[in-house]
């Protein structure tokens, strides 16, 4: 999970990506045999070539939020970078294609199927007879064994992230030779293909003491087209070479480098060379349009000077950070020479754009408060654009603008379908008879709000926050004051020009987030209310983080704030540092509302189960909310994710997944709004690499284009 940005992909199946009563509302049907699939919104952006036209040997350098702090998926604090190190180095049985399906990988299976189901569910691996860890020893039934007991939750010594599936094993045995590994579950599980999927070998999983710590710096024993040569925390560099015991076609880079740069230095990373490939936030792909373009937007006159004044406009326009601009004349021309060289070589990078599997939906807070009441949580949702939403984000970067219609899937899955209609369209009318059943009415007496003044609601500063406006401080304003220009506004955003990007900051990975246009402000229009009830204003705490990259959310959120304040609601922004967003607000339940981001699942029974899951209340009087941070559940959505994730004809789980789906938007917990771009700024001449989309990374194949080799054009180059 992201806030477009921050999250945890930790606690879905992406570790190894990677990841009340019911509304008597009509359900969608879904799919039915004669519909044709959905296709992905976007085209994966890779460079795709042969292998014959891609140059033997070299370096490739990759830049990655940070040194991972373990190399074992399966634990809490995994991150993107150990999923890129486990893409690379070890076996999976399964990996996702360009429609986010799980195929098998040819590497390590012949095939994989079930081969019973009476009286109990059995698969049968065949394994490709060439598989061996990079010890010579062949990939087996023992590996499989040691991963299924450290993973099953039996035995608590093993600090793992999650158990799903592997619980419900009951036995794994040798088949009829040593290349078939046969797993017999207890219960029918039908998300069977996402398990072993990395597999790690028996020397990992063998021995708490192995899998707690022996994996977090160190891999002995590999069996991928690449293995681990070091992590190097003082380069801040992890480094994989060729595997000289891979059996399939070799790699053909000799060295691949995951370096840690961080979201806002990544466009001077490209430009000196540290990195060849990036994810990139969407000012850092207009700089490299940019230089393409051989336009260096240079603010010196003939003469090479300029005023002062002019200069720091200029540097203002072009996204230089304001503690940069307000400095002496020598230094602010020392920083523009320094970005006018960088743009020079900028040159030789292109960005490669399409949509990441992920999505960015506004979290409504179920748990107490005005937002318990379904009605006001079902009156926020029919105020929203969702449309607008997605392309204020999307239409900008050249990608399609289309509403996510499903929270269980992506276009393009086969999952996937339109399942909005359970809540309704955009309804202003509708919002506010919905409110009016409430109890919300308009004229009822309130504490007048005075300009400056801290909104009632829960305490605040537990964390720090400190009172601020924008600039990445922390604090809280009050949306809905209008400027002389009829616009809604954050106080120190002039003019109404409080900019937003999404960094694509996670706190266990990171992916490029979003971008709204320079000096978009909150629409203006008439509004209702205030709407009061006993006394109290309809206020809402929108809780933002504050730190560099989350400039889109935060537009975002005034431009949801505008549309929430035509039907009569408040809102009140507090922003809160990147560090406690998650932790300290997201996942105590301290806020009203929020944006942040899933990743996709290609096994939603599994993976969003936990997300949507009605929350449990314990003995000890605490509530396990898994990872329903919105706190809204009903018992048939886990009723019907446990039917899907028990049936093994696919065609059925997936009706229920819809059936799920349809339900899940009729109690307006979460709203998707857009799927999330992915932008990757990358050498020229780096061929099979880029924006990928769905699909895992085939790491043999990438490479830079061999001389005298072309590229078929993309019309999504930037």
């Amino acid at each position: 999970m992201s806030h477009d940005g921050v999250g945890l992909r930790a606690v879905m199946r992406s570790v190894a990506f990677l990841t009340a009563g019911v509304l008597a509302v009509p359900l969608l049907s879904g799919c039915g045999a004669d519909e044709k699939p959905s296709r992905p919104l976007a085209a994966q952006d890779i460079d795709l070539v042969s292998r014959d036209k891609v140059a033997e040997g070299g370096t490739l350098k990759w830049a990655v939020d940070a040194v991972p702090e373990t190399l074992n998926v399966y634990q809490a604090d995994a991150d993107e970078g150990t999923t890129r190190v486990a893409q690379a180095v070890l076996p999976s049985m399964f990996r996702l294609d360009t429609n986010g399906r799980p195929v098998a990988n040819p590497a390590y299976l012949e095939s994989a199927k079930v081969i019973g189901t009476e009286p109990r569910q059995v698969v049968l691996y065949k394994l490709n007879q060439q598989a061996v860890w990079s010890d010579g020893r062949e990939i087996g039934a023992a590996d499989f064994v040691a991963q299924w007991r450290a993973l099953s939750g039996k035995d608590s010594a093993y600090w793992t992230a999650r158990n799903a599936g592997y619980d419900r094993i009951e036995k794994i045995e040798r088949g009829a030779n040593d290349l078939e590994v046969r797993v017999t579950f207890s219960r029918p599980y039908a998300d069977w293909k996402s398990l072993f999927s990395p597999l790690y070998p028996k020397d990992v999983m063998g021995t708490p003491d192995a899998f707690n710590d022996g994996a977090r710096r160190k891999l002995a024993v590999t069996a991928g087209p690449f293995k681990l040569d070091k992590v190097d925390t003082a380069a801040k560099d992890v480094v994989l070479t060729r595997n000289p015991r891979w059996w399939g076609e070799p790699a053909k880079l000799s060295e691949i480098v995951l370096h840690s740069v961080g979201r806002d230095k990544r466009a001077a990373a490209l430009a000196d060379g540290t990195v060849d490939l990036a994810d990139i936030d969407p000012a850092e792909a207009e700089r490299i349009r940019l230089a393409a373009t051989g336009d260096s937007g240079t603010p010196f006159q003939g003469s090479g000077k300029t005023s002062v004044k002019k200069l720091r406009a200029w540097a203002l326009e072009h996204g230089f950070p304001e503690k940069k601009v307000k400095v002496g004349e020598k230094k602010l021309n020392r920083a523009v020479t320094q970005y006018l060289d960088q743009q020079e070589k900028l040159q030789g990078f292109e960005v490669r754009k399409s949509l990441e599997p992920a999505y960015t939906q506004l979290a409504l807070n179920g748990s107490d408060g005005v937002l318990a009441d379904e009605r006001v949580r079902r009156a926020v949702a029919r105020a929203l654009d969702r449309e607008e939403l997605a392309k204020l984000v999307l239409t900008p970067l050249g990608l399609p603008a289309v509403p996510v219609g499903s929270h269980l899937a992506l276009s393009g899955q086969d999952a996937y379908t339109d399942n909005s209609g359970a809540l309704g369209a955009q309804d202003t009318k509708e919002a506010q008879a919905l409110l009016t059943d409430a109890g919300w009415v308009a004229g009822g007496p309130v504490k007048e709000q005075k300009k400056g003044e801290k909104a009632a609601g829960p305490e605040h500063g537990k964390d720090g926050d400190e009172d601020a406006s924008d600039g990445g401080k922390e604090g809280e304003y009050i949306v809905g004051e209008d400027d002389k220009n009829g616009h809604d506004h954050a106080p120190g955003d002039e003019g109404g020009k409080h900019l937003a990007q999404d960094g694509g900051r996670q706190y266990s990975g990171g992916a490029p987030g979003a971008y709204a246009p320079k000096g978009t402000a909150a629409p203006a229009g008439a509004v209702a209310g205030p709407l009061a009830k006993n006394g109290k204003a309809l206020a809402l705490r929108f809780v933002l983080p504050s730190g560099p990259g989350s400039e889109t959310l935060n537009t975002v959120a005034l431009r949801i704030s505008a549309m929430l304040e035509k039907v009569g609601i408040s809102t009140t922004v507090t922003k809160v540092s990147d560090a406690s967003y998650f932790k300290d607000h997201i996942a105590s339940g301290d806020f009203d509302l929020a944006l942040y981001s899933w990743p996709g699942s290609a096994f939603p029974a599994t993976d969003a189960r936990p997300i949507y899951a009605k929350p449990v209340a314990a003995a000890d009087g605490s509530v396990n909310v898994e990872q329903n941070f919105t706190r809204v559940g009903t018992d048939q959505v886990d009723q019907l994710f446990d039917q899907a994730g028990t049936t093994l004809d696919e065609g059925a789980a997936r009706e229920l997944i819809r059936k799920a789906d349809s339900r899940i938007w009729a109690t307006a917990g979460s709203i998707p709004l857009y799927q999330r771009p992915q932008l990757v700024g990358t050498r020229k001449n780096l061929v099979n690499a880029g924006a990928f989309g769905f699909q895992t990374p085939v790491f043999e194949d990438m490479g830079f284009l061999r001389k005298g080799a072309s590229v078929a054009p993309s019309p999504s180059k930037s």
